[in-house]
């Protein structure tokens, strides 16, 4: 139990920061690609969620909730 949780947090980790730099490459990038960029932005936040949800960081968890509500936000804003 313990090592396949340890393995989908680290797909979870991994993902969510692969996906969490193409996001920022894109906003930094200014060529138009907001609402693909805000919904890799949502992508990463989920991800890092289930693993805060997953070690308990519930801090951390509060944290991507933000992103979340962010991400929510740039995707309404640019729609």
């Amino acid at each position: 139990m313990m090592v396949k949780r340890r393995k989908l947090t680290s797909v979870f980790e991994i993902s969510g920061s692969a996906l969490g730099i193409f996001y920022v490459f894109l906003i930094a990038s200014n060529t138009g690609y907001e609402l693909t960029s805000f919904a890799l932005l949502l992508l990463s936040a989920c991800l890092f969620t289930g693993w805060a949800i997953i070690d308990h960081r519930w801090s951390f968890l509060l944290l991507q909730l933000f992103y979340v509500a962010t991400a929510m936000i740039g995707l309404v804003r640019f729609a």
